[in-house]
C-alpha cells in the first residue's frame, strides 16, 4: 500500500514569492503543496517551489531578498533552481547605513560559567594542550614522527595534559615573505601559537635555512616569557636557557642523525608538559568563552534550522559577556547592509565596509567573483547562488550589535562581544583563522555532512536535517532538523546549545570529532606571490 507523504513546505518571509520543499526525499510531480500549486516536477528535498507565475525576467525573492532573476517563464509549481536564476549584481559599497539599527535592550545573563583553564596572559582555555609550533613545511615530516612519539612514550605521564599537537603547515620557504599580504601568514601561525588551549607554551622546530626564521614568527614580545627562581634555575634540566624562545633547529650541529633530533624534541616538549600537567580547571564565568562559528556543506536548511539556533545562542553569549566570531567573507557580501547597520558605531561599519573592499580587490586580481562560493553540494543542497547562501550565513550572528571587525590572522586580544573575523569561505582557511584569533570553541553546521574537526580546539557539528543527523549519528554532536520536523523551536534548542557549550568547555563532554580524533590539517591565507 502505498502512503502519501503530507508536504511540508517552508517559507521565510510572507513577501517571499518561493518557498523549500521539507520532506525527506522530497516530493513528487503532482503534489499539491500549497492551495492552488501543484509540483510541475519532482523537487528534492530542501528545493524551491514557485508559489506564484513568474515571467521570464521577474524577481525571486527569498528572506524578503532579491536572491535572483527568472531566466524563463516558471509557472507556479516549478521547481526554481540555479539553472533557472540570473545572479544579482554584488551591492554596492556606498551608501550603505552605518551603524543605524536599534539596539537590543537585553537584560545580561549572569551566573553561567564553566571549568577552564587560566593562562598567563588571563586568557581561558578549554583544552590543555602542547602545540609545537613549526617554522617551514620541510620539517613537518619529523614533528609527526616526534609528536606520534612523545604520545607513546610521554603523554600518559602528565594526565593532565589534553594532547600534543604540530602546527604544521605548507608556508616558510619559497616565498615572498616581504611582499604585500605575506604578513598576514605570518601573523597567522604566530597567533595560532597563542591560542588560549595552548597554556601559554610556546614551543618551535625549525629548520634552519627557511625565510621565516624563529625569531620572525616569534619576535621579542610575542609571548609572556616566564622568570626564573634560583631553584628554577637549579634544577632545570632543558637544553635553552632562560627567557630565550624554545627552539629546536634541526641543521644545528650537535643533531647527528635523525633520532637525535627525535631525542632532542622530546627533552625540550617533556618541560613544557610538566608545567601543562601542572595546571588544573577552575571555575570562571562563561564571559571567557571565545566561540568560532562556522557553516559548510551547507543546503537551503541551514539558514531555516541550524544557523538561527547558533544566532540564538549567539545572542545568549554575547549577553553573557562572551566573544562570538562569524566570518566567511563572500558569505556575507551580499548582506553587508544589513552589517553595517548592526555595527556599534560607524567605525566599526567602516571597518567592514574595508574588508569587504579589500576581498572584492583581491578576487578581481585572481580573475574570480563572489558566484564561485557555491560549490556543487550547495546546489544540491537547494542554494542555488551566493546570495541565498548569504542569507543563511548571516543568521548565525543573531542580532547583536558587531562591537569589532578583524582582519585575516588578526588577534581578538580581549575584545568582547559579536566580531566579524574577515576569512575567506574556505572551511579549512576559516578555522585555521578564527584559531589564530583566539577561539577557544569552535560550532560548525553542515546540511551536506563533511567530517570536520580541529586539533587545537573542540568542534560541536550540528546537523541541518534530520535525514542528515540519522545516517551520520557518529559524527553530528546536534540535530538542528528538530526544528524543521517540529519537535523543537529556535528558543528551546538555542538554549540547549548555550548549555551544550558550557559542557564542551568544561570537558564534561566530548564532541564525536574528538571522540573518533577527526582533525583536519591547518590551511593557512596566503594572498602575496609564491616565488
Amino acid at each position: 500500500m502505498m502512503t502519501t507523504k503530507t508536504p511540508v513546505l517552508i517559507r521565510m518571509h510572507d513577501q517571499d514569492n518561493v518557498a523549500v520543499v521539507g520532506n525527506d526525499g522530497g516530493l513528487p510531480a503532482g503534489t499539491e503543496v500549497a492551495p492552488g500549486v501543484t509540483l510541475r516536477e519532482g523537487v528534492p528535498q530542501s528545493h524551491k517551489v514557485a508559489l506564484v507565475d513568474l515571467a521570464a525576467g521577474d524577481v525571486v525573492r527569498r528572506y524578503n531578498v532579491v536572491i535572483g532573476y527568472a531566466k524563463e517563464a516558471l509557472p507556479a509549481g516549478s521547481w526554481v533552481n540555479e539553472n533557472r536564476l540570473r545572479l544579482p549584481d554584488a551591492p554596492s559599497l556606498a551608501d550603505l547605513p552605518m551603524a543605524t539599527a536599534p539596539k537590543p535592550n537585553w537584560t545580561p545573563l549572569v551566573g553561567y560559567t564553566f571549568e577552564g583553564f587560566r593562562n598567563p596572559d588571563g586568557s581561558v582555555g578549554t583544552r590543555n594542550i602542547l602545540a609545537i609550533s613549526t617554522t617551514v613545511q620541510c620539517v613537518s615530516g619529523v614533528v609527526d614522527f616526534a609528536v606520534k612519539r612523545i604520545k607513546e612514550t610521554l603523554l600518559a605521564r602528565y594526565p593532565n595534559v589534553d594532547d600534543v599537537v604540530g602546527i604544521e603547515h605548507t608556508y616558510g620557504c619559497g616565498v615572498a615573505i616581504d611582499a604585500p599580504g605575506a604578513e598576514v601568514p605570518i601573523r597567522t601561525l604566530r597567533h595560532i601559537s597563542q591560542n588560549p588551549n595552548f597554556g601559554g607554551e610556546v614551543m618551535v622546530v625549525s629548520l634552519g635555512c627557511e625565510k621565516l626564521q624563529p625569531e620572525r614568527l616569534m619576535p621579542p614580545g610575542s609571548i609572556p616569557l616566564t622568570v626564573a627562581t634560583d631553584a628554577d634555575a637549579q634544577t632545570k634540566d632543558t637544553d635553552q636557557p632562560w627567557g630565550a624562545l624554545d627552539v629546536v633547529c634541526l641543521q644545528d650541529k650537535e643533531h647527528v642523525g635523525f633520532a637525535s633530533m627525535i631525542d632532542h624534541i622530546l627533552r625540550q616538549a617533556e618541560q613544557h608538559l610538566k608545567r601543562l600537567n601542572a595546571r588544573q580547571r577552575e571555575t570562571v564565568p562563561a564571559s571567557e568563552l571565545v566561540v568560532g562559528m562556522q557553516c559548510g556543506g551547507s543546503d537551503a536548511f541551514s539558514g531555516i534550522t541550524a544557523n538561527p539556533v547558533l544566532g540564538f545562542a549567539s545572542d545568549l553569549l554575547v549577553r553573557a559577556g562572551a566573544t562570538v566570531m562569524f566570518s566567511e567573507v563572500t558569505e556575507v557580501r551580499d548582506g553587508i547592509a544589513q552589517l553595517t547597520a548592526r555595527a556599534a558605531t560607524p567605525t566599526v561599519a567602516q571597518a567592514l565596509i574595508n574588508e569587504m573592499d579589500w576581498y572584492d580587490q583581491y578576487l578581481a586580481r585572481g580573475g574570480a567573483d563572489r558566484s564561485a562560493n557555491t560549490t556543487p553540494g550547495n546546489k544540491r543542497g537547494g542554494l542555488s547562488n551566493i546570495v541565498e547562501k548569504a542569507m543563511g550565513s548571516i543568521s548565525k550572528s543573531g542580532s547583536a550589535p558587531i562591537a569589532g571587525v578583524l582582519s585575516p590572522g588578526a588577534r581578538l586580544n580581549g575584545q568582547r562581544g559579536l566580531v566579524y573575523a574577515a576569512t575567506p569561505a574556505s572551511d579549512f582557511i576559516c578555522g585555521t583563522l578564527q584559531l589564530a584569533a583566539g577561539m577557544n570553541l569552535h560550532i560548525f553546521t553542515t546540511g551536506r555532512g563533511t567530517p570536520y574537526g580541529l586539533a587545537a580546539c573542540p568542534v560541536i557539528k550540528v546537523a541541518t536535517r534530520s535525514d542528515l543527523a540519522r545516517r551520520w549519528h557518529d559524527l553530528m554532536d546536534v540535530n538542528a532538523g528538530e526544528i524543521a520536523d517540529g519537535k523543537q523551536t529556535i528558543e528551546s534548542m538555542g538554549w540547549a546549545m548555550f548549555e551544550l557549550l558550557l559542557d564542551v568547555a568544561s570537558g564534561r563532554r566530548r564532541t564525536w570529532a574528538e571522540q573518533w580524533q577527526l582533525h583536519n590539517s591547518l590551511a593557512l591565507f596566503n594572498p602575496a606571490p609564491v616565488t
